[in-house]
């Protein structure tokens, strides 16, 4: 059963994260995916995420898609417990998560069960395309993407921090140019995405 938890702040979230997971936090372990912040110069969401786990008791295992060898992006994703994915540039991860075939990993173990928390551009990700993340992110930081094909695990276009500075603009412009086309799903700092199965809730 798919199951799902997407926020634009993981930190302004984690009461309704509890909540959803509905099983006791202590001892699971989580593949922590940074690397969408690499190429940003503010990555405090980052620290914050961990932060929040360990408060949780989650066991941290933290796994950069751009550095880590195949069979240890092979191995945390399908052992651990969870699969996280935090924010920064949504083109980067994609590209990294291409190259490695991690994306086909990720599919594939969400697709048969495993909770995946995404936030901001790991949220994004989860879509049929990100091509409308550029009013968010720079393309230019991912130059050997080829194509902005998304992990497709939901069908909807997640729109994070929806009326929060500093992408209050920025989202509304976005808005303003695929809402009549896309089926987007705009959400702010204290909401998050939950699916389960092919349910969607924002929350």
């Amino acid at each position: 059963m798919k199951k799902m938890f997407l926020a634009s702040s993981f930190k302004d979230v984690v009461d309704q994260f509890k909540e959803f997971t509905d099983e006791s936090l202590k001892g699971k372990t989580i593949t922590f995916i940074p690397t969408a912040s690499i190429p940003e110069k503010v990555v405090h969401y980052v620290y914050s995420a961990k932060d929040e786990f360990q408060k949780l008791g989650v066991i941290i295992q933290e796994l950069d898609i751009s550095t880590a060898p195949q069979l240890e992006i092979k191995e945390k994703l399908i052992h651990n417990d969870y699969i996280y994915v935090s924010g920064g540039n949504t083109f980067f991860l994609l590209q990294e998560l291409r190259k490695t075939g991690a994306d086909k990993i990720i599919i594939e173990q969400v697709n048969s069960g495993k909770l995946y928390i995404g936030e901001s551009a790991g949220a994004m990700i989860t879509s049929p395309n990100i091509e409308y993340a550029k009013f968010l992110d720079d393309k230019s930081k991912a130059i050997d993407l080829k194509n902005y094909d998304g992990l497709n695990l939901i069908k909807g276009y997640p729109v994070p921090h929806y009326q929060n500075e500093p992408f209050k603009k920025a989202v509304s412009n976005l808005i303003n140019y695929y809402d009549s086309h896309l089926d987007l799903i705009p959400f702010s700092n204290s909401q998050a995405i939950q699916v389960v199965k092919n349910n969607l809730t924002v929350v």
